[in-house]
């Protein structure tokens, strides 16, 4: 890690007007040197004022400090359906592809000459200020730190797994602070920059059909089939089961 290495943080956001303010206050609240922060966003299909909201605050980060900000909309037509939550189950596959598509399109728009990638959800509403660095100095090149929605409780984000699907970060506690995943999740990610330019996506296709450390009988998507894509890249996964961040409450 440099003292110098640059971060890009990238937000996709769908219906999330009254949490974007709280969200760039979280990302003042951060100790990384903010000349070294560039932050983009993608809004698609929301169905409230969130892309007016991202236009009156994203922008203000970067006069205050920040290296730079972009902002971008992109709709795709996806509308969850009537009597449906987002975690319902029988919607999960084609959401996700829609969110790895709004992924990739972000990626592909916003990296510059980044070191870093730092994924983060504007749903998660609590992190240490110094979040970025605990992150870098675990030196691996794919870090996911432990989403919950109440310290020490159960894990929230359930796309950081090992061993197929049965162990999550909940499981993995005891075994230390840095512990090898083979999926991730996406609530907040670190990714090296140059992983990502050599190919790694968010593939919003079944990735890793009948791969040994897929689940059985399917492929993955989105940040689990990152996962899997980056081991075949010759890349591991790490979690850090003792550095917890907290979501908000659907």
């Amino acid at each position: 890690m440099s003292t110098v290495d640059r971060i890009l943080i990238l937000t996709p956001v769908k219906d999330a007007l009254g949490g974007v303010a709280s969200y760039c206050d979280r990302l003042r609240s951060l100790t990384y040197p903010k000349e070294l922060i560039a932050v983009a966003c993608l809004e698609s299909d929301s169905s409230d004022d969130t892309w007016a909201q991202l236009q009156e605050f994203i922008p203000a980060l970067e006069r205050e400090g920040f290296r730079r900000t972009m902002l971008l909309k992109k709709d795709f037509g996806y509308v969850i359906p009537t009597g449906l939550v987002r975690s319902a189950p029988s919607i999960q596959r084609e959401r996700r592809s829609i969110l790895a598509r709004s992924r990739n399109h972000l990626l592909f728009a916003a990296l510059r000459d980044e070191e870093w990638v730092l994924w983060l959800d504007v749903d998660v509403i609590e992190f240490p200020p110094d979040i970025i660095e605990k992150l870098l100095a675990a030196g691996g090149d794919i870090v996911n730190p432990h989403c919950v929605l109440d310290y020490g409780g159960p894990t929230f984000d359930r796309n950081a797994w090992r061993s197929r699907g049965t162990l999550h970060m909940e499981d993995l506690r005891a075994e230390g602070d840095l512990v090898e995943l083979d999926s991730v999740g996406g609530t907040m990610l670190l990714v090296r920059s140059d992983l990502h330019r050599d190919g790694l996506i968010f593939p919003p296709f079944p990735y890793g059909l009948g791969h040994p450390m897929a689940r059985e009988g399917q492929g993955e998507i989105e940040t689990e089939g990152l996962g899997i894509m980056a081991f075949d890249m010759g890349h591991r996964c790490w979690g850090m089961p003792n550095l917890e961040i907290r979501h908000g409450r659907w």
